[in-house]
């Protein structure tokens, strides 16, 4: 059995070393409120970058800045709202799960929702590291499960348990 292949980001200076010649850590890479990725104006399009992307999204270990890390090497980019976005509602009805942008699965805690601007929905999300504002489609996904509180308001109900969703600015999740 042959010894596990290291990349570059397994050196503990990996963060530290400086750019490719030429070449800056700053990007012109934006990743939008609707979860679009742009470089440098326009709208990347090739499906395979923009889900590349969508799994490369780290914060920097030194100074928190969004990058995108690749294991080969890393560079800043911006983002204009949440760094994850949930894209559907999958699991069961008594136990739904979310699917991310980056194509994983995390379990809905509905202590981790918040609700912002507009009535968008956010969840905490890696272990609190970053916010996942949820699609338009995601949250219609969660209609079955909102139910009418005795004061009007919309609850999210899961497990015969009722829970309220928290305004995003109180102390609101990680970004």
């Amino acid at each position: 059995m042959g010894e596990a292949r290291r990349l570059p980001i397994d050196h503990p200076d990996f963060f530290d070393l400086p750019p490719p010649p030429g070449r800056s850590r700053e990007s012109g890479i934006v990743l939008d409120a609707e979860g679009r990725f742009w470089d440098h104006g326009e709208l990347v399009t090739h499906r395979g970058m923009q889900d590349a992307f969508a799994t490369w999204i780290r914060r920097h270990p030194r100074d928190g800045r969004f990058i995108l890390c690749n294991g080969y090497d890393w560079t800043y980019f911006r983002v204009d709202d949440a760094p994850y976005f949930v894209l559907g509602i999958g699991g069961s009805s008594a136990e739904p799960s979310l699917l991310l942008s980056d194509q994983t699965r995390e379990r809905l805690d509905p202590g981790q929702l918040r609700v912002g601007a507009r009535d968008a929905l956010y969840a905490t999300v890696k272990g609190g590291a970053f916010e996942a504002r949820f699609t338009p489609a995601a949250q219609a996904a969660l209609e079955p499960f909102v139910v009418e509180g005795a004061d009007g308001e919309a609850l999210l109900r899961l497990a015969g348990r009722d829970h309220r969703v928290a305004p995003r600015d109180a102390g609101g999740p990680a970004r």
